[in-house]
């Protein structure tokens, strides 16, 4: 009778490059975990740790952040910046033993294989995990 556990992912992609990726691996029927919600920004660089924190408390399970490879960013550095508040968010996170919840990857338009392979990647790893301990509802 027990339920096998469904992680909720919120993924931010940028629109130049992963969110492409996301729209080659549908088109190429590629297939991927379908409890992802994708978020379309224009830069990953426009990311706050105020969006990350905020899906937390609103109870999901993952937050995914997919931008252009280091180099190809529409915006010359978004993805490197993206990089920096990442990666000082993750040593907040670390306080409320949210750090592996949350992953920055690079995808290109032209890896929808790619994207689908990071998605079902971060899922089974929150998956193995279990849900977010900030999740206490017990009705």
């Amino acid at each position: 009778m027990t339920e096998e556990f469904e992680p909720s992912i919120l993924a931010f992609c940028c629109n130049w490059c992963s969110y492409a990726g996301a729209d080659l691996a549908g088109v190429s029927r590629i297939q991927y975990p379908t409890n992802i919600r994708i978020i379309r920004v224009m830069c990953s660089g426009r990311i706050e740790p105020a969006f990350i924190f905020e899906a937390f408390k609103d109870k999901v399970d993952g937050v995914l952040i997919m931008g252009c490879h280091i180099g190809d960013c529409h915006y010359l550095e978004g993805n490197v910046n993206a990089e920096v508040r990442v990666n000082n968010t993750i040593e907040a996170l670390k306080h409320l033993g949210l750090d592996d919840r949350l992953r920055l990857e690079w995808v290109s338009a032209s890896e929808g294989a790619r994207f689908a392979e990071v998605v079902s990647n971060f899922t089974e790893d929150i998956r193995k995990i279990g849900p977010s301990p900030l999740n206490t509802d017990t009705t």
